[in-house]
């Protein structure tokens, strides 16, 4: 299984909200927490480990990618 990057939502804004949402009222640590736990659901989900190391890397990428920007933009 390849990772696929574009969505596979029909409505992708209603799946973005759903995150959002759930979110709400939480602590900073509860959060995180919240996050951890969805992370480690959806790769047990996915059960594929070369799809799951592909998905890290990326996440890693665009994370440095977006500081970088922010840098440049100060």
């Amino acid at each position: 299984m390849a990772l696929s990057t574009s969505s596979n939502f029909a409505k992708p804004d209603d799946a973005f909200r759903a995150v959002v949402e759930a979110h709400r009222g939480l602590s900073d640590a509860q959060s995180a927490d919240l996050d951890a736990a969805l992370v480690l659901i959806l790769a047990n989900h996915i059960g594929d480990l070369d799809v799951l190391r592909e998905a890290i890397e990326l996440a890693k990428r665009r994370m440095i990618e977006a500081s970088q920007q922010q840098q440049q933009q100060q």
